[in-house]
């Protein structure tokens, strides 16, 4: 368990299944703890598959969840917990309606968040490929970008999401972007990539592979790991979407990519050593 959450009281309730009783953390009451969860932090999760019952925890909401494409409020919480400590600085660069801000300001962190087409008050309005921050200046960064031209998220020409995943060009755009985030984090701090497949017109784009490759590949980050985060209320999923999916034979997207990696912390140390050889005399 990271340093930061070790040194807290952590909320053990928080660390039951969905659907368990509180009896077993000493609390008194009945209630689930899909229905603590309203009121109650959200669980703090151990493996890489997440799955939450709705978009935001709490008595206050998140972002806002009819917002096309809302980032859920749990996977922002779970890294700030592992990966940042009140006062540390996170960034969002397509921050739509700003449930990394909300997030963050409730747990102590410092929050910015950029986007071509702002949806919160706290949210400033700026396009991801030029970041207005110093080098080295950010401790985390979270960013939830378009996987497409699927949705529409506004009428700004230069918004990302308007260039098809099947063009070239729109992982050129996202890789200036990628840039910008490893030129703006500290080195040995952490950024999440949350991103998404696509199939459209009996075409499948593995726009996560895609996109993992150029972070590691082109841009220079580190994997930490992979985690799927399951896709609830979306567009698709609904009877009508389900009947055409087994009708003409596709599968629904049922989950995205959260990818986690970091900028190398220029510690690592390249042995010069040269390996010892032993030879051996032929006769």
């Amino acid at each position: 368990m990271p340093k930061e959450i070790k040194d807290k009281k952590v909320n053990q309730a928080s660390l039951l299944p969905l659907g368990s009783t509180l009896k077993k953390t000493g609390l008194e009451g009945k209630k689930t703890l899909a229905e603590n969860l309203k009121e109650d932090k959200p669980p703090f999760e151990t493996t890489t598959l997440w799955d939450y019952p709705k978009q935001s925890y709490g008595k206050k909401p998140k972002g806002n969840n009819k917002f096309q494409g809302v980032t859920p409020a749990f996977i922002i919480w779970n890294m700030i917990q592992r990966y940042t400590k009140p006062g540390d600085l996170v960034v969002d660069p397509m921050a739509g309606s700003g449930t990394t801000i909300d997030v963050c300001e409730e747990e102590g962190r410092r929050a910015i968040g950029y986007d071509v087409n702002p949806q919160h008050p706290k949210v400033i309005k700026n396009d991801s490929r030029k970041i207005p921050l110093k080098d080295a200046s950010v401790d985390m960064v979270f960013i939830d970008s378009p996987y497409g031209d699927n949705v529409s998220y506004s009428d700004d020409p230069r918004d990302i999401g308007k260039i098809s995943a099947e063009s070239q060009r729109f992982y050129n755009e996202l890789e200036k972007v990628a840039y910008e985030i490893y030129r703006i984090l500290k080195p040995g701090k952490v950024m999440g990539w949350l991103i998404g497949d696509q199939w459209v017109k009996r075409k499948f784009t593995p726009v996560g592979f895609k996109v993992y490759e150029m972070l590691m590949d082109k841009i220079g980050f580190e994997p930490i790991d992979l985690v799927c985060v399951t896709r609830r209320n979306q567009s698709s999923n609904t009877g009508v979407w389900h009947y055409r999916a087994k009708k003409f034979n596709f599968f629904l997207r049922g989950f995205k990519y959260l990818i986690l990696a970091k900028k190398p912390d220029g510690k690592k140390i390249i042995s010069k050593r040269v390996p010892k050889i032993n030879w051996k005399r032929y006769k």
